[in-house]
């Protein structure tokens, strides 16, 4: 089946977004414009957690970290460096976005007393308490969103109107297009699933290269040029004395390279544990992004199951029950629309790896057309000697629910409040809204 322009259900995108799968929007209104990030006060995120029972004299130290304009791997690492320990030894629930504030749960292997140590710029400690475990990824059910749109390119005076038909909207639809935002490639150097691919494909120097060279227009020239000299041939022991702080996984990675050339499995494995899975994982998102694209562009619904479509319910928390997936059948379809229809399931898309399964009818044509094309196997998601690399893949809802979706006017533009399942991007939220530029977000 292929789309007519004059029927498409979906507006389509013109911005970066496109070339990472992002290619319609849900909402069919010109959008705001603006930007979300004009400061970190303009985005505050707290995670909504499992928190681990206390424990007095537990072996593991739970607290609430607050930091500002700290990204995740950076600050563990920081936060390791001061405390003296290894940043193994920190758990978290989930990573956050650098130029936000934001609340999030972590824990740490160590004495109660190196909490003390911390003592670094715009980060606090909260709620601090001993556990007998630490904080896993699986903690994470949620996060809550107050998020602030400065630079409107309409005019404040038809925002209100604009805006709450958007709302209207995509509460009817029961959620947003579930699509893996910009950050999941980066938003400033958008490279994470082209080194994920080449990683799968098995071209390792090809996916360190890359990310050590490919140049970005927004990351400013002292930047750009030492990318320039890493393709240039020139020796990595001349450029790493030149590399800015900033750069300090590039470096990591180059430092290996001069003490052990041509290892490219080594340099990757340096990563931290969880970047090293980005990689993999971003070139699953960009996948995911393509084919939740292609049902749209095919005018295919969100929120109502077709024949062959596999369903997965959520649980109270509102994540999704992937081991209980269903698939949809001439037998069972009307009861499966009744409980997408009531928010208690919802169609999914996979996420290709090495145990990935397809849908039948037309999404598993999909699925099954966009791999054929890509010229992947299951198999080639086992990478050997770089199990954080290896994927076995999963399903993922193609529609995000919202909760206490709500918004209000500002002095100088408009803030908009929400909350989140796991897993999921506020900027994708806030794109069907804005529709401006992905740099914006």
């Amino acid at each position: 089946m292929t789309s007519n322009p004059d029927t498409m259900q979906y507006r389509c995108c013109h911005t970066a977004e496109a070339d990472i799968g992002m290619q319609f929007y849900l909402t069919d209104t010109d959008g705001t414009g603006g930007s979300i990030k004009n400061s970190a006060e303009d985005f505050i995120v707290k995670e909504i957690s499992n928190r681990p029972a206390q424990k007095d004299e537990g072996r593991f130290v739970i607290a609430d970290v607050t930091s500002k304009n700290w990204e995740t791997n950076r600050l563990v690492r920081l936060l390791a460096r001061t405390m003296f320990i290894s940043r193994e030894k920190i758990g978290f629930a989930g990573t956050k976005d650098k130029r936000a504030i934001t609340t999030q749960l972590m824990s740490f292997e160590c004495p109660k007393e190196k909490i003390d140590l911390i003592q670094l710029d715009d980060v606090s400690i909260q709620n601090v308490y001993t556990a007998n475990r630490g904080v896993r990824i699986g903690d994470l059910i949620g996060n809550s969103f107050d998020i602030r749109v400065r630079n409107c390119t309409m005019p404040l005076s038809e925002i209100p109107s604009k805006v709450k038909k958007d709302l209207e909207i995509i509460k009817t639809v029961g959620g947003f297009p579930n699509y893996f935002g910009v950050q999941r490639f980066g938003t400033v150097r958008p490279i994470t699933h082209i080194v994920g691919e080449r990683i799968v494909r098995g071209d390792l120097k090809g996916a360190v290269m890359t990310y050590l060279s490919q140049q970005s227009e927004f990351e400013g020239e002292e930047i750009n040029n030492i990318r320039r000299r890493f393709g240039s041939g020139e020796s990595f022991e001349d450029i790493i004395p030149d590399m800015p702080k900033t750069m300090g996984f590039e470096k990591t990675m180059a430092e290996h390279l001069v003490r052990q050339p041509e290892d490219y499995i080594g340099a990757i494995a340096e990563m931290p544990g969880n970047l090293q899975m980005m990689f993999t994982h971003a070139y699953q998102s960009y996948m995911f992004n393509m084919m939740l694209s292609e049902r749209m562009r095919r005018n295919i619904p969100l929120n109502e199951p077709i024949l062959g479509d596999v369903v997965v319910p959520i649980d109270a928390d509102g994540n999704a029950m992937h081991d209980d997936a269903i698939i949809t059948t001439s037998k069972n379809i009307d009861l499966v629309k009744r409980q997408v229809t009531r928010g208690r399931a919802f169609v999914t898309i996979t996420l290709y790896g090495t145990d990935s399964t397809f849908a039948e009818g037309e999404m598993g044509e999909i699925e099954r057309n966009f791999i054929k094309k890509e010229g992947i196997t299951e198999r080639d998601f086992v990478v050997p000697g770089l199990p954080h690399c290896t994927s076995k893949g999963t399903r993922r809802e193609i529609i995000c629910p919202v909760r206490d979706l709500d918004f209000k006017m500002e002095d100088d533009g408009y803030s908009v409040r929400f909350s989140l399942p796991k897993g999921n991007y506020a900027t994708c939220m806030m794109r069907e809204i804005l529709k401006s530029d992905m740099t914006d977000y």
